[in-house]
């Protein structure tokens, strides 16, 4: 008996159904740096009105889950003097998304901005974060 593979028929219609599920499943991963600051005492925190705003269209992704940094009422303590990592997944952008804003919305002044973010081909990225808009 001799063994050979036999690769399986996946229905065309099948794969295209796949092919969609997987497209709304994508995620964004953005690695952020608050840098070292001299000042003892600072506190960090992300409003859940944190978006991806794609520039060549109006979507706009959502906030899905943070690491290392908590959502708004709460704060996050800064060590002194040492840059500030945490990590924020968003929802899928479009796939002609070419480059995005990341920007907090919130009802006060200082919120996070980091301006046209170049889009990559795994979708993670690493972006130093500054106040203000």
């Amino acid at each position: 008996m001799s063994d050979t593979l036999v690769k399986p028929v996946i229905a065309k219609e099948l794969l295209e159904s796949l092919q969609a599920k997987t497209e709304e499943e994508k995620q964004v991963i953005v690695h952020c740096c608050f840098p070292a600051s001299p000042f003892l005492g600072n506190l960090i925190r992300i409003w859940p009105s944190t978006y991806l705003f794609d520039l060549q269209s109006d979507h706009k992704s959502k906030l899905i889950h943070t690491e290392n940094i908590t959502l708004f009422p709460h704060w996050t303590p800064i060590p002194f003097m040492k840059d500030f990592w945490f990590t924020l997944i968003f929802s899928g952008l479009p796939k002609d998304c070419k480059s995005f804003d990341l920007k907090e919305v919130i009802p006060e002044e200082g919120g996070f901005y980091v301006e046209s973010v170049k889009r990559n081909f795994s979708d993670v990225y690493r972006v130093k974060i500054s106040e203000s808009y």
